[in-house]
Formats: C-alpha cells, structure tokens, sequence
C-alpha cells in the first residue's frame, strides 16, 4: 500500500510529477492546499544559523555562491563546506554513526547512500515538512521534482529523507564530424553501437569506436547500462533477488568486453571517466557513454578538440527495454540536528526553481526539477546545442539506477568490477558472473539482517 504524504499518495505524487513532465497546467494537490492554508514565513528562523556539507562540484559552487541570497530571504546563517566525493562520503560515514554530526544538513550520493543512510537513520523523513503549510513554501511545487529523481530519493516504504538536487543521466557522447566522415548515422540500438563502432575504428589514425570505463569498480555503470536494455537491474529492487549471472547478464557481460576489448583505445582496462573523457576530448574516441555531467570540459576550447562537434544522444533502447541509467544527489536533514526548521528552510531554498535554473545555464549537470527544461532561458546555451537539452529532457524519461539501491554498494562495485575486468584479460564471462554472485550472495544477505 503507499504509504502517504498528508492525504496525498505516492503514487498520486508521481502522477503529478507525470503532469508536469508532459506539460499539463494542474495544480498538483500539495501545493494547492498549501495555498489555501499558508501561513509561511521565510524570517520565521531569523537569527539562527545552520551547517552545511556539500560534495566539492560546479553545482556546489554555486549554492555556496549564493548563499547571501538565502541569509537576505531568511535570516538564517550558512555555514557550509565543500569536500571532494570520497573523502565528503567518508566523512558522513564517520559523523552519522557517531551519533553527533557536526552538520544540519548534508548532501548524499542516493545511489550509494540511500539505503545505508535509511537503515541507519541519518536523515529524517521529510513528508511531515512537505505537508505542514507553515514550514512549506506554497510555491515549492513538489510535483517538479522529476519522476526519476524523486524515485531514487523514496525509500521503499515510501519514505522521503532527502529531496534530489542533482541527477546524472548516462548517455552516448559522439563525435558528429567523424561519423559524417564516414556515413554513419547515430545508433537505434545498442546493436547499432556495435555496428557503428566496428565502421569507425581506424587504430592506424590514432581513431577508436567507442571508449568506456574499464577499470574495476568504475566499470559497473557500463555493464549495468547494457543490463537496463534486457529490461534489468542487477538486483530487483522489490524482491531482492540477483540478476547478476543469467543470460541477460551475461548478454551485457559480453555486449562490455566486445566494445572495450575490440574497439577501444589500448590501455582501456586502466580507464575511468578521466581517461575516457581525455581520449573522447582529443578526437580519439567516436563514441563515450558516460554520465552527461562530465560535458562541459568537452566544449571548452582551451582543453578540447572536439569543441562544436560534440552528440549528446539517449542512450539507445536494448533487445526488449529502453532506459538510461542514472545516478543522483540529495540534501537531507540530519536526525540529530537541533535545527530541523532552518535546515529545512535551506533544503527549499537550495532545490527551488531559481537555483535548479542556475545549475541547468551554468552547465552544472541535469537539475532534479522539470521546470528548468521548459524554460527558453535555461536552454539557450551558448556553450551546448540544442541536443544537450534534449538528451537531459529525454534521458530523465527513462531513467532507472544505474547501481543496485543497497547498502553494500561499495563491495558489488568491487566484486563485479574484478569480474568484468577479468573479461578484458580473456576471462570467460558467465564463469566471472557466476563466481562473483557466489561470492556477492552472502555480502548482501548479511546487510539485509537485523
């Protein structure tokens, strides 16, 4: 059954998400009655002052570069900190367990910590928040949120603990000058990519048909891509159950280890987004797929070649599904904080429509909002085509986790990651599959227990 915001389900949330998406003019019910009932007061916290710890990105930046905006609407202080991803994530680990965190509000990386900061109780269930017309905004239009982001930010039982700032969508960068070149038109397939990248591949140019990440760990969101198109995540997130070494996993297996071993640049099995980013942005690589947050460098003429030649296409449907898969940043009020009604306020100011705009026009990465695609101002870009809006626009549509939500993230990321790379070397694909969800199987029991 879904559980409820107020009077309103989760299911007629998403519904309304639905509406706004398409471009429906009704006023979903939250907000309505938020209307009818406000007795909001943005100085209502006048005084107060909370802390806040970001992840160190562009979009980042610019909540920090707009903080004075808040203090001057609200009164309230900031005291925030930008911290690179894997130490910030450390950190949160350290603080939250503690019991005692140094912070009202945090940024967390919902496709590695959605489950482990549920079960650990680290933020708190905003509905409650969401449904008070005194602590709401009636202008904060929970139904903008897209459906994708929203889903990751949802627990299973329908609790919200945090709302999604930020959603990185994979897609397939192209290199459109070398496809003309050679009479090649984008990909309807993921069948297509295999055939367009065996056209492009031209070693004795220093030219490859398609770079991806390679390197243990880093390579899960390529293979999971692939898995997306057989219509599968690599584990059910309503049963539970392991979709790691049947033919459709194995199918993606394979559909990896033949673009990265037979059309790559030498020395793939080393790369991440870095190296792949490097070899698509010097003309190396026709193809990349990777999140659609890495763009801005590839459209900067002081470190690219490819500057006004850059594709931003959807990734392609597979054999019988048609997704993209996504990751997704959230901010949450941590449990133990003294100062829930400020942080809250922040949390509304930091994913409003004005600052999801400014992310979207700053080239920051894809905001979790609707509204922002809709807006001739946020999509007049001097730096990005039109297609760059459009494969944002289109990718959120069919968004799914490109990670499995669970809480040992981290250790499939390192045992299926061994396995693919092992692919790279010659190992047989099914074997490494079969091998690393035995191996998996009892890591992911043992978290689920207590």
């Amino acid at each position: 059954m879904a559980k409820l915001i107020g009077d309103l389900s989760r299911r007629d949330l998403l519904k309304s998400t639905a509406l706004v998406a398409a471009g429906a003019v009704a006023a979903p019910a939250i907000v309505s009655r938020a209307n009818a009932q406000s007795k909001f007061d943005w100085k209502r916290y006048k005084g107060e002052k909370i802390d806040v710890m970001l992840v160190k990105t562009p979009r980042g930046d610019l909540l920090q570069q707009h903080e004075k905006e808040f203090t001057e609407l609200t009164g309230i202080e900031v005291s925030s900190e930008q911290i690179p991803e894997q130490q910030q994530r450390q950190k949160a680990m350290i603080e939250f367990t503690s019991g005692r965190p140094t912070f009202d509000v945090c940024m967390l990386a919902l496709h590695v910590q959605k489950r482990l900061s549920y079960k650990g109780k680290w933020t708190d269930d905003l509905r409650p928040l969401i449904n008070n017309p005194e602590m709401t905004n009636p202008d904060f239009d929970v139904a903008d949120f897209g459906e994708a982001g929203m889903n990751f930010a949802t627990q299973a039982d329908g609790v919200i603990n945090t709302l999604p700032h930020f959603v990185d969508f994979w897609m397939l960068y192209y290199n459109k000058e070398l496809f003309a070149a050679k009479g090649v038109e984008y990909p309807k397939s993921m069948d297509e990519i295999i055939t367009a990248a065996s056209k492009l591949n031209d070693p004795s140019k220093g030219v490859y048909g398609f770079v991806s990440r390679g390197l243990k760990n880093a390579n899960i969101p390529v293979w999971t891509s692939w898995l997306l198109g057989q219509g599968l995540e690599t584990i059910d997130p309503k049963t539970g159950k392991l979709n790691t070494d049947g033919p459709e996993a194995v199918w993606a297996g394979e559909f990896y280890r033949k673009l990265n071993k037979e059309f790559a640049p030498p020395g793939t099995i080393g790369f991440n987004w870095n190296e792949c980013q490097t070899s698509f942005m010097q003309g190396r690589a026709a193809m990349w797929l990777d999140g659609i947050g890495f763009a801005t460098p590839l459209e900067d003429p002081t470190k690219s070649k490819v500057v006004g030649k850059v594709g931003y296409g959807i990734t392609p449907p597979g054999p019988k599904a048609h997704h993209s898969a996504i990751f997704a940043d959230g901010l949450g009020i941590a449990q133990m904080s003294k100062k829930k009604g400020p942080a809250w306020y922040y949390i509304q100011w930091a994913t409003n429509k004005e600052n999801q705009l400014r992310m979207l026009k700053a080239g920051a990465g894809a905001p979790a909002r609707q509204s922002p695609f809709k807006n001739p101002e946020g999509t007049q870009s001097k730096t990005f085509a039109k297609d760059y809006f459009d494969c944002m626009a289109g990718s959120g549509k069919i968004g799914r986790p490109g990670l499995p939500q669970i809480i040992p993230v981290t250790e499939f990321r390192d045992i299926f990651g061994v396995a693919l790379t092992n692919t790279l070397s010659g190992a047989d694909v099914a074997a490494e599959l079969k091998k690393a969800t035995e191996t998996f199987k009892p890591v992911l029991e043992k978290s689920e227990q207590g």
